[in-house]
């Protein structure tokens, strides 16, 4: 009889679990009088709940008074649950932005922050990937396999890229909740040998995400003029240019306002979650020229004077308390008085165009907003406007470049202060992929020590954030500095939604979520903090915070070369701040040794639990996928393109660098005789293109922007069938070297020419090769950006490399060097 009980008993939690209508004898006999009703328990720890039950008695009519069912139930979550929207901007340090002491006006960030609170000790993990991966999924950021980059991704658990099973992102969790959701912009968790528009899709957003729509990029950076885009997992074509008033930013936001428009019109009743991650304010910077000249003059006083006046601001906002201390200047660092004067206008327009990027950012978020609150939705909706993924980039080296590809590639002793000024007006423009000085991200990091990638002091990790949520937070325009990590967005987002952390997620039994709710601290600016402990690892910098105290090592400074000797992680020196240097600016750990010992060991206990051992700061041998242990997507000596393809990154094509190479294609000339390109790879700041000029068969090779080398067949491409083929013969002597490239039409000779010099290392960031087109910013100055498609049929394209003993490798540094700056 039990047994029939416990059995009928589970029939009725079935029945609950999957959200639907009980008939009345079950609502009869479930429950005890004044206890909510089987209808209104919800079991939402297992996931996707059950949506069918096994049917009780069946009749043979269903025209007979006896038949009953109950009606389908659409799945939703609790009543009263908040639409959610996290706003991430990218490389963004604690002191940019208005709304914590910076120059760059953020007034849509202002508005919030004095409708809702501002959190003045919010902390990321000092890295892309590694953040969004926390963000996205309430664990650590070696729980969830993303302790570096996916570039140098190894077989250590912590550090393989591949987000476990039992580690269900927020998103999924919410969709089978009931939650609409959405994600716009900056996708960097997917593992290089899943970024393949082949997949697998595992890891992109819509894929296994728990995105219902995805429109932005797959990579750590996307050119913002000429973007490299996939809605879903499908390529998207953008024929609009940078002249009609094109800019990536503005299109997320348009894409975003009508996704909500369309997701409100048709369920209105649904609440959603959107992601948005602008690929501002990461390199390149490209912003509308209007918004740089807005600071035109406001940054000739220097980066080092900068620096004084944002510390000064944010003691007057009371971002920081009255007695914290400015941290000092990094000797590392040339000074701007030790910067030569006829360089400095070039220094000063590089902030005054990172300037610009940030407002105008801030203004394309207050377009979402605005339509928030147009639709009024505002007053429940949760916002997460987080000013950084990581502490301001140092990636830009001691001068800032033009173009950010020079860099990893070796060149950039030619951007020259001359080289540099007769391009000042194009800085942020289309032509450009510029990076600031160092100088500047040390002053968007105000007041703390140190950028992205040191993740042992706060400015690589601390982060200016704002949340407001009218209806649920009470308080406005206050600032709330218990600690917090970007891993207590998570529990926070479920806490207010009424869900519980997901006990299995599609059958797999779920990791518990390692952040700790924030909703303790939105009406109680005195509470106590709950999240006490927190340890920071990137490339060997780490750091342990419990209780205010923190101990710190840096390992490895980010503009160092990747060949600088770093010391054994047991020589590494540590420091000791207090609980109440706000700063981090008087290390105590000769004065305190025991207690720099205690964290010290906390730190391992910690690091020990969260997958961070064993710490890895090898270069050569995690650049090296046999090494690392890490999957590759191409092998063999040629590969096989075909019409249509494109959009390919680097990781998804053969390396022609530094060796001989190939490149043959099957096409088909009509009537009117060849143009349009064939097959490109890169983009105006570097690349390759073979394709046709006015009838004719042409080869172009664009050297880092710098020179463009030119080869042309001697007569025009007939109609009909052709095997057309480009060979480079490589000169040898070492990675980046010139060498012969010969054209052939129907195996024929048709033309040749020198290559005076080649990338050795990287084309573009996100440009990728395209078959048939160039579809993003033209390698060749022959044709435009858009209406560049070849004329005929494409029946094949192989490329192929020279099996030689004597091919060139590139030094695993730079390429790991090229791998950090796309972060």
């Amino acid at each position: 009889m039990n047994r029939i009980i416990q059995t009928f008993t589970g029939a009725f939690i079935g029945l609950a679990v999957a959200g639907l209508a009980l008939p009345a004898f079950a609502q009869q006999t479930a429950g005890t009088p004044n206890a909510p009703n089987a209808i209104e328990i919800q079991h939402r720890s297992h996931l996707p709940m059950p949506n069918t039950v096994r049917q009780g008695y069946v009749n043979y009519d269903a025209k007979s008074p006896e038949t009953k069912n109950p009606p389908i139930e659409q799945l939703r979550p609790p009543k009263a649950a908040p639409n959610v929207l996290i706003v991430l901007i990218d490389d963004a340090g604690f002191g940019a932005s208005s709304a914590f002491g910076g120059p760059c006006q953020t007034p849509t960030l202002e508005k919030l922050a004095s409708g809702g609170l501002k959190y003045n000790r919010f902390h990321t993990t000092a890295l892309c990937s590694p953040t969004r991966q926390a963000l996205l999924t309430g664990r650590n950021h070696h729980s969830a396999g993303m302790g570096s980059i996916t570039e140098t991704a190894t077989g250590a658990p912590g550090y393989s890229s591949v987000r476990p099973n039992s580690v269900a992102p927020l998103a999924e969790t919410l969709k089978l909740n009931g939650y609409s959701t959405a994600q716009f912009g900056k996708c960097h968790e997917v593992p290089v040998w899943q970024t393949s528009p082949a997949g697998p899709f595992d890891a992109w957003p819509t894929g296994g995400g728990g995105f219902e729509y995805f429109y932005g990029f797959i990579g750590g950076e996307a050119n913002q003029w000429f973007p490299t885009l996939y809605e879903g997992t499908t390529p998207v074509e953008n024929k609009k240019t940078p002249e009609q008033g094109y800019n990536l930013v503005a299109d997320m936001s348009d894409k975003a306002i009508k996704w909500i428009g369309q997701q409100k019109a048709l369920t209105p009743d649904k609440p959603f979650f959107i992601y948005f991650a602008p690929g501002a304010t990461h390199a390149p910077h490209h912003a509308p020229k209007q918004w740089a000249d807005k600071y035109r003059g406001k940054f000739d006083q220097g980066y080092d004077k900068l620096r004084e006046e944002t510390f000064a601001r944010q003691k007057k906002l009371g971002i920081i308390p009255a007695n914290a201390q400015l941290t000092a200047r990094n000797k590392e660092v040339p000074s701007w008085d030790e910067m030569p004067d006829a360089f400095k206008p070039v220094l000063a327009r590089q902030m005054e165009v990172y300037a610009g990027y940030m407002e105008y950012t801030d203004h394309q978020v207050g377009r979402i907003v605005e339509s928030i609150e147009k639709l009024n939705l505002l007053d429940n909706t949760l916002i997460y406007y987080i000013v950084g993924d990581n502490g301001a980039s140092a990636e830009g080296s001691v001068n800032g470049c033009f173009n950010e590809m020079s860099y990893f590639n070796g060149l950039q002793s030619l951007e020259t202060p001359e080289y540099l000024t007769a391009r000042l007006d194009k800085l942020g423009g289309p032509e450009s992929y510029n990076h600031y000085a160092v100088g500047w991200a040390l002053a968007m990091n105000t007041p703390y020590q140190w950028t992205k990638q040191v993740a042992s002091h706060w400015g690589g990790t601390r982060n200016g954030t704002v949340v407001h949520w009218p209806k649920g937070i009470q308080a406005k325009g206050e600032i709330r500095s218990q600690f917090a990590h970007v891993i207590d967005v998570a529990p926070t987002i479920l806490e207010v939604a009424g869900l519980p952390q997901p006990v299995s997620v599609n059958g797999i039994q779920q990791d518990p979520i390692e952040g700790i709710s924030m909703r303790y601290s939105f009406d109680a600016s005195k509470a106590a903090e709950q999240h006490e402990i927190q340890y920071f690892e990137i490339f060997g910098n780490r750091g342990i915070y419990h209780k205010g105290w923190t101990a710190v090592t840096r390992h490895r400074t980010p503009w160092a070369s990747m060949s600088a000797k770093v010391p054994p992680f047991e020589d590494d020196v540590w420091e000791l701040y207090s609980d109440t240097d706000w700063t981090q600016s008087k290390d105590l750990a000769k004065e305190m040794p025991e207690k720099l010992r205690q964290l010290q060991q906390q730190f391992l206990i910690e690091a020990t639990r969260y997958k961070v051992l064993p710490l890895d700061d090898r270069v050569l041998e995690k650049f090296s996928p046999e090494t690392a242990g890490r999957p590759v997507l191409l092998k063999g000596t040629t590969q096989l393109l075909f019409g249509g393809m494109g959009r390919l990154s680097e990781n998804c094509v053969l390396n022609i660098k530094n060796k001989s190479h190939s490149v043959t294609a099957e096409i088909v000339v009509p009537k009117e005789g060849a143009e349009g390109v064939i097959i490109s790879q890169g983009a105006n700041i570097g690349g390759w293109s073979l394709y046709a000029k006015d009838g004719k068969l042409k080869y172009c090779y664009n050297w880092g922007g710098f020179k463009h080398f030119f080869v042309e067949s001697a007569d025009k491409l007939p109609a009909g069938q052709h095997q057309v083929r480009m060979e480079f013969a490589y000169a040898g002597g070492g990675p980046g070297k010139g060498g012969k490239a010969t054209l052939y039409v129907n195996g024929k000779k048709s033309g040749e020419g020198e290559i005076g010099a080649t990338l050795a290392t990287i084309f573009s960031a996100d440009d990728g090769c395209d078959v048939g087109e160039d579809s993003g910013a033209p390698v060749s100055p022959d044709y435009g950006s858009v209406g560049n498609n070849f004329n005929g049929e494409i029946k094949g394209v192989q490329l192929s490399i020279a099996d030689d003993p004597n091919n060139h490798v590139v030094n695993p540094e730079d390429a790991l060097k090229a791998a950090l700056g796309r972060q």
